[in-house]
């Protein structure tokens, strides 16, 4: 299969980029840096460089596949109306392009519930006013229209070896700061994580089942207490781990306290079964305390 991938130098698409080729698939990366063509050529992938704004690129990366992954998105998140509505057209453009096929589009999405309820993969959530990211309600549009599009789910989390992004990092950079590793109350609040490179064998899977109006969970581990990352990320800086009342929390993570304090576990069970996935690389907790984690 011939994959349009856009995102392929990113944290996750890179990932998703080696495992494709692995597979015997042959990759069009899109990517926004006109400097990381050349790694993607070295790496096998025929890089396609653009933004999602550029729907002519877009529009030719689809016309030429035989598939789409799709885990391209801003990251300024102070612009989310804007990021969430160029990531909902390249999504229709997409649609349009496969339109009275079979070829299969994978989208990516996340997780924003707060209810501390087990998220499953049968959820529909509605776009959150706040948060308009509309990747997985665009997606299942195209299904109801008879597209063969679907979601992949990846947790808060996607850790691995060398992480300069996400949540570990900014955790780190505040813990680093404030000369300890918090948490709030006991802890108990459930964060989902996986490994990338077990989130990119996902993306392979939902992709080649080629199916429609599904939803994938990338979770390896359900729900992992957060006061164990917290110790663990103290350990791994030498810091101390300690508690703090939400109202402290509110000043020691500043942005970061809602998602600090969030208790949002996420179900795996059908996704392993229907795709027949196994999460093999370490949990988030073994990952942090190794030495090197962040380079």
């Amino acid at each position: 299969m011939h994959v349009f991938l856009t995102g392929a130098s990113g944290w996750i698409g890179s990932m998703i980029a080696a495992d494709l080729l692995a597979a015997g698939h042959t990759v069009t990366g899109l990517t926004s840096v006109p400097a990381k063509a050349a790694a993607l050529s070295a790496a096998g992938v025929t890089p396609l460089v653009g933004t999602l704004q550029d729907i002519d690129v877009l529009r030719r990366g689809a016309e030429e596949a035989d598939g789409i992954i799709h885990t391209a998105f801003g990251l300024d998140v102070s612009k989310i109306a804007e990021l969430a509505a160029e990531d909902s057209a390249a999504i229709e453009t997409y649609g349009e392009v496969f339109a009275g096929s079979a070829r299969p589009i994978i989208v990516t999405d996340g997780f924003l519930h707060l209810t501390g309820e087990k998220a499953k993969e049968t959820d529909r959530p509605e776009v959150m006013p706040a948060f308009p990211r509309a990747s997985q309600q665009t997606a299942f549009a195209l299904a109801d229209r008879g597209i063969h599009a679907s979601v992949i789910r990846n947790p808060r989390s996607v850790h691995g070896k060398g992480e300069k992004h996400g949540f570990v990092p900014m955790l780190a950079a505040v813990a680093r700061e404030k000369g300890v590793s918090a948490y709030i109350g006991e802890g108990p609040n459930m964060w989902p994580s996986v490994h990338r490179l077990d989130a990119a064998r996902v993306y392979r899977l939902a992709l080649e089942r080629g199916a429609q109006g599904e939803a994938y969970h990338a979770v390896a581990e359900e729900g992992v207490p957060f006061r164990d990352i917290a110790e663990a990320l103290g350990r791994q800086l030498g810091l101390p781990a300690v508690s703090l009342t939400p109202e402290e929390a509110e000043a020691h993570f500043g942005p970061l306290a809602i998602w600090v304090g969030n208790d949002g576990p996420a179900s795996n069970e059908w996704t392993r079964d229907t795709l027949g996935w196994q999460p093999e690389q370490p949990g988030i907790v073994a990952d942090i305390e190794q030495p090197d984690y962040q380079g």
